[in-house]
């Protein structure tokens, strides 16, 4: 085992209550999320919707958990903004983040997204010319050195369905143009949706991978989801993502390749699904199960 390889496990609440559709697990509380997920074994918790707006509210609140704040989403605009008018929106997210000791934000572009609207996903938008790419790229690095210079927070980048970033050659793209101050969060689900072969993406792009994501993806559901342009909503709703091990996707050679690169911090599993369909606490268990299965099958070799 290669010792500089560290993991810490741990989940998105969207396995118990959805924030791109409410209605997800909606009555569910982010007090049961935490009971269920901490008594599983997860270590920590990315944020979701239900979390207080506070850094120090956020303390209290998993202090009795025992789970730390893994990171939390941001909705970067940089698409259309000037990164100092970014720089001013996320203030009191990175401030929370700090004070947590968060070192990963978690940068997803929704501006023009569609991953929250009832939209084909092929209307998705897109950069339609190599000076939109550069600049965007421009402004995405040097808003990544500020969060790096004044928090000590590395930028992840969540390439996703339904936004500019999303398929393997806009993430290709997307870290040619970008310092190394961008990071990139590999999402294994996103990355299969979108074309891409999980294990080649993670080889390809592992030297600027600070952050993972494990979910799965149900090939069937995947499938007639392509061929009937379905929205993200309609994807998700019809249950295309799952968690580790119930889908198609082999994540041994993904742990091996993470092992032999010494990667160090979380693997979070998010697998958004439908709770009433695919209970929360039984799909949490069954994903830690496997990661910590394969986790320790690695660490005895």
């Amino acid at each position: 085992m290669n010792p500089e390889f560290c993991v810490k496990l741990g989940i998105n609440p969207i396995s118990w209550s959805n924030d791109d559709l409410p209605s997800l697990g909606a009555a569910t509380s982010l007090a049961t999320a935490l009971e269920e997920g901490s008594a599983i074994g997860y270590e920590g918790f990315e944020m979701n919707s239900k979390f207080p707006s506070t850094g120090e509210a956020i303390q209290k609140l998993l202090q009795p958990y025992g789970v730390e704040l893994v990171s939390g989403w941001y909705s970067g605009r940089l698409a259309q903004h000037t990164v100092e008018k970014e720089i001013l929106s996320a203030a009191s997210h990175l401030d929370l983040l700090a004070q947590n000791s968060v070192k990963i934000l978690v940068y997803g572009e929704v501006a023009g997204s569609i991953q929250g609207l009832w939209v084909p996903l092929y209307k998705r938008p897109r950069f339609r010319t190599d000076s939109a790419w550069c600049a965007y790229a421009k402004r995405l690095t040097t808003f990544a050195q500020y969060t790096l210079r004044q928090y000590g927070i590395r930028l992840a980048y969540h390439h996703h369905m339904g936004a500019y970033v999303q398929s393997p050659a806009d993430v290709d793209q997307l870290m040619e143009l970008t310092g190394e101050e961008v990071g990139l969060l590999f999402d294994s689900g996103h990355i299969t949706f979108a074309g891409g072969t999980a294990e080649k993406f993670l080889e390809k792009h592992l030297d600027r991978i600070c952050h993972v994501h494990f979910k799965d993806v149900r090939s069937e559901i995947m499938q007639i989801a392509q061929n009937r342009s379905w929205s993200f909503l309609e994807s998700v709703l019809n249950g295309v993502f799952t968690v580790p091990s119930d889908g198609a996707i082999n994540f041994s050679p993904l742990i091996e390749r993470l092992q032999a690169k010494g990667y160090q911090g979380w693997i979070v599993v998010e697998a958004e699904q439908d709770p009433i369909v695919a209970p929360s606490s039984v799909y949490a268990k069954k994903g830690y199960q496997t990661l910590r299965g394969l986790l320790n099958h690695f660490a005895e070799r």
